[in-house]
């Protein structure tokens, strides 16, 4: 069985996704206990948490899943497809979301967590994710959760080119806030993150300035609008650190969005009169998106319905791969045999033995054919009898 368990935007707001990303590893744990996992994939987002699982024999309703969305195998495999496409995400058709997938595949990898089924599942949904984007419109000027909190902080405040802007965080998402700065041509921007030396890389590549995080207070006194997007496991500033660091005439001026998860501002800032947003916030520009994207959302849920298709073939084809495995071997051995044979009563052969080699190769690979190709039909049809008895004729010893 491959299961899916996830909380995201769609379902929840930014306080529920970061209480039940904790619950969901607690969830994860008693799986792990409970039941033999074969393979796992974790995903988390800023505004998403995700386990995709490979196990066997689990009862599902021996698990308390509260809050989240729970489905399995081909629902499991359309949504992960979906949301490689960007169809899942907050800011319909973003790229970003591919490129966290290809990064949680390869650090599984690298990890021993994906093995041969996910990593074929999530393949697949890169392939496919490149391949509607390349094919559809669905990225076509489309805007990142970075370039939508820009936005959402023009929409309170104006034009922001006179105005200083602190990004705090230069990871994925605090590049992209940067990035979308700039396509402003604005000027004034400063850049605070733990480690000095990225924060001074990307303020160089946009234009700004970077400072070190224990100068933080310093850079927020004077700002007009803090975007925050670190990876700190807890919050970094509330309201007695903003109120010491910023001066109370400015209060009702700052804007502070807060794109992180878990959550980077407190909410208790919204006390001081500072108008404080978070991911919760963004979803009316997101419905602007996508109401844009309609039709190219239809175009890509095409080829989806394409591609799911090969995926399960693909998937059913590794159940015989062992049986398809063994009858190889045991052929090649065979062959091999035979062959030695051959070349010992024919004699010198003057170097053609490269002649009898391909001809014995070509005789096995076009015997075994039709068999191999039945057998494939027959794990895409589910046919146990036929694989069973595949077992008894063919594979002999199993590749012993």
């Amino acid at each position: 069985m491959i299961l899916n368990i996830r909380i995201d935007h769609k379902t929840a707001d930014i306080c529920t996704i970061e209480k039940s990303t904790r619950q969901m590893d607690e969830l994860f744990l008693r799986i792990k206990n409970e039941y033999i996992v074969g393979e796992y994939i974790q995903i988390k987002t800023c505004n998403r948490a995700e386990l995709y699982i490979v196990l066997e024999n689990i009862n599902l309703n021996d698990l308390d899943f509260d809050s989240f969305v729970v489905e399995t195998d081909d629902d499991a495999l359309k949504h992960l497809l979906k949301l490689a496409c960007g169809l899942e995400s907050m800011i319909m058709g973003e790229d970003q979301i591919l490129g966290q997938i290809k990064d949680i595949r390869k650090k599984s990898i690298s990890t021993g967590s994906c093995g041969q089924i996910l990593d074929i599942i999530f393949t697949k949904a890169i392939h496919v994710g490149q391949s509607v984007r390349k094919r559809t419109g669905i990225n076509k000027g489309s805007i990142s959760i970075g370039s939508a909190a820009v936005e959402l902080a023009e929409s309170v405040l104006g034009d922001l080119k006179c105005k200083k802007v602190l990004v705090i965080g230069a990871g994925k998402i605090g590049t992209l806030v940067a990035k979308a700065l700039v396509e402003k041509h604005l000027k004034a921007i400063v850049v605070a993150n733990r480690t000095y030396d990225r924060a001074t890389y990307l303020a160089k590549e946009l234009g700004g300035s970077a400072i070190h995080f224990d100068r933080l207070d310093e850079a927020m006194s004077d700002a007009d609008v803090i975007i925050s997007a670190t990876g700190a496991p807890h919050s970094i500033l509330n309201l007695n650190k903003v109120k010491n660091a910023v001066p109370p005439e400015n209060f009702y001026k700052l804007v502070m969005v807060d794109i992180a998860n878990p959550r980077d501002i407190e909410e208790d800032v919204k006390e001081l009169g500072i108008k404080l947003f978070n991911i919760d916030d963004l979803r009316e520009i997101a419905d602007r998106n996508r109401k844009m994207r309609e039709f190219e959302a239809y175009e890509a849920q095409k080829i989806i319905d394409e591609e799911i298709s090969l995926l399960k073939r693909a998937l059913k084809h590794l159940e015989v791969e062992t049986l398809i495995s063994n009858i190889r071997c045991n052929a090649e051995k065979i062959r091999i045999q035979e062959t030695e044979k051959a070349f010992k009563m024919l004699g010198n052969m003057n170097g053609r033995e490269k002649i009898i080699e391909d001809l014995t190769q070509v005789v096995v690979d076009k015997i075994f054919s039709d068999i191999i190709k039945n057998i494939k039909t027959a794990a895409e049809n589910d046919d146990k009898k036929l694989i069973e008895t595949a077992e008894c004729l063919f594979a002999g010893e199993k590749g012993k």
